[in-house]
């Protein structure tokens, strides 16, 4: 490939983005700004991920996944220190922990606010 290309923008879709952008800066630490009008977090020196209304309703996703029921898109993985202790801060953040797990002791499936999955795993 003669020219770089780097992941810049991940837009996440959602009902409040001013709430869920302070639930995942409650999570994680990163750094909140704002790009395009739209509330973000600095997830790396080229990444930011950005929370933006739905031009239609927002429906949450279901996971795991059900033919005819609004399938996830994509989801987020974040590496911890201590998965027990990391998951038990997202619960008391307002994320729910999914009912179906896959991971062993190695991640667990959360839900956060507005419905999307994302998995809290060890690092490494």
């Amino acid at each position: 490939m003669s020219s770089k290309i780097l992941l810049s923008h991940i837009f996440i879709d959602c009902k409040n983005p001013q709430n869920l952008r302070a639930f995942y800066h409650r999570l994680t630490g990163l750094e909140k700004r704002t790009m395009y009008d739209l509330p973000g977090l600095v997830a790396s020196e080229n990444l930011m991920l950005l929370f933006n209304t739905c031009e239609v309703d927002y429906i949450p996703p279901v996971w795991p996944e059900e033919t005819g029921k609004q399938q996830k898109q994509m989801h987020l993985d974040f590496a911890v220190e201590n998965l027990e202790s990391a998951v038990e801060e997202a619960v008391r953040l307002g994320a729910v922990k999914a009912p179906d797990q896959y991971g062993g002791n190695l991640w667990v499936t959360l839900f956060d606010p507005e419905g999307h999955p994302f998995c809290l795993g060890v690092e490494g």
